[in-house]
């Protein structure tokens, strides 16, 4: 097995600071050097693209650049330039937050008084429900929830705008608007935790019950209606943040896995531990990953065995040594979470990827692993993976491994497509104003099936025609 993390760092964008030392132009050349030099997908990128492509590209955003004095267009416009060389596992994450205190305790008062200035409507909730009841059918106005928000969607101006009712109280505040929808549902706005901006194409919304505005999903709480089995199912799953398994039927389990973070690891191996003996003797197996944007490769271990037919071949990755990048390995060797094995094989990685600087090196003694069970399973004998195209990275690494099962079928629409480059890494601007993340591998698979900016397709392409809700009941009318 492949001890490296697949990291499911996904394409974003997060605002950072500079001061006059630190000016945009600065910037932008430290992390174009910084990238060129050390990025696996580099080389890969320019040889695909062209090098022409690549310095006509340059010569426009060192000409925007030189302008730029506004934090949030140059955070924008260095982001643009990531996205040459491909969508996912690049990005810039913000350092410029306020400081925690001894105790990691974020200073409240401190952070209230960064968005105190922030756009704010005064919404009285008693009133805007008697407003609400009033009104003779029900439209996108009324008051929903995500996690620990809850918001009054109220409109105004020709768009529908997301007010804060209920936030952390201290990032998000009463009456701060949170998001905004155009009234045609063409495009969101939403404000992340530190308010940063995110942009969504065409919000969905599902029976007036469900708003999804890309990985964001609100679920309405007034004025309510009477939901069906499925839409129940659908807000259970995809608001799901810890994996599960429900009897669907006597014949029929659906496991719901989130997310392979690596932090979930135990959580679904407890998952699947607990419900060894009910999958074992269950014909039909459904594992929803929708939106499961990736994480650890270990994460997904205990589930192969479940769905195991034919030995799985996995197609390694090659690392680019560099000084830079190799620091990694020393980082694994100082992580208390590694075990003492762990730590043995990041110090011979080093070692390995020290002797070849500037190489793209292969830590395996194979460029491809098989991995095969003492035992086929005679149950489940259906298995049924919904898949959507917020999959990437490990999320994809799991598909190329379950369907080379003869019981595996995937359903939905194609996944992301980030996972060709990979294992994420993130290093500090000279500045300490932001973190510009890149890639320290490329997959052996290269050019002969390539993922990035294809996706995997599924089986059973799931049309628009088929509400996101009734997704699960699509599959169990195939078996």
């Amino acid at each position: 097995m492949n001890k490296l993390l697949l990291l499911s760092i996904f394409a974003s964008m997060f605002l950072f600071s500079f001061g006059q030392e630190c000016d945009c132009e600065s910037n932008y050349q430290w992390v174009k050097t910084t990238f060129e030099k050390n990025d696996a997908g580099f080389a890969y990128a320019i040889e695909s693209k062209g090098e022409e492509a690549y310095q006509k590209h340059c010569e426009v955003y060192f000409k925007k650049v030189k302008t730029i004095t506004d934090k949030t267009e140059c955070a924008e416009t260095i982001y643009e330039w990531l996205l040459f060389f491909r969508s996912g596992h690049i990005g810039i994450v913000n350092l410029n937050q306020p400081k925690k205190n001894k105790k990691s305790t974020p200073n409240e008062d401190e952070i209230r008084a960064l968005y105190k200035d922030w756009e704010k409507v005064v919404v009285n909730e008693r009133k805007f429900k008697d407003y609400l009841d009033a009104k003779d059918d029900l439209t996108l106005e009324g008051i929903w929830k995500s996690g620990n928000y809850e918001i009054a969607l109220k409109e105004i101006d020709n768009e529908y705008v997301g007010i804060i009712l209920k936030g952390d109280g201290v990032y998000w505040t009463e009456h701060q608007v949170k998001f905004k929808i155009d009234k045609g549902l063409k495009k969101a706005t939403y404000f992340m935790q530190d308010h940063s901006v995110r942009e969504f194409d065409e919000p969905n919304v599902i029976e007036n019950m469900i708003l999804e505005m890309g990985f964001v999903t609100f679920e309405r709480t007034y004025p309510k209606k009477e939901e069906s089995a499925a839409l129940n199912r659908y807000i259970k799953a995809i608001s799901a943040e810890e994996p599960y398994l429900e009897k669907l039927s006597e014949n029929t389990l659906l496991l719901r896995i989130p997310t392979f973070a690596h932090s979930e690891k135990k959580k679904i191996d407890k998952v699947i531990k607990k419900n060894k003996e009910l999958i074992l003797s269950t014909e039909n197996l459904i594992i929803d990953i929708r939106n499961n944007g990736g994480g650890s490769d270990a994460s997904f271990q205990k589930i192969l065995p479940f769905i195991y037919t034919n030995p799985i071949r996995t197609v390694g990755v090659k690392l680019y040594s560099t000084e830079l990048n190799n620091q990694r390995m020393l980082g694994f060797m100082n992580d208390s979470n590694f075990s003492k094995e762990d730590k043995k094989w990041a110090k011979e990685s080093y070692e390995k990827l020290s002797q070849h600087i500037g190489e793209y090196v292969n830590l395996d003694d194979e460029d491809v692993s098989i991995s095969t069970f003492d035992t086929i399973f005679e149950y489940p004998k259906n298995v049924s993976i919904i898949i959507n195209n917020n999959n990437g990275s490990t999320a994809e690494q799991f598909l190329l491994a379950a369907k080379q099962s003869n019981k595996v079928k995937l359903f939905g629409t194609t996944t992301m497509g980030v996972l060709d480059v990979s294992n994420m890494y993130f290093v500090n601007s000279p500045c300490d104003d932001f973190k510009l993340g890149y890639s320290l591998s490329i997959s052996m698979r290269i050019p002969e099936m390539t993922i990035d900016d294809k996706g995997i397709q599924p089986d059973f392409f799931i049309d628009h025609t088929i509400p996101k809700y009734q997704w699960i009941d699509f599959v169990l009318k195939r078996f």
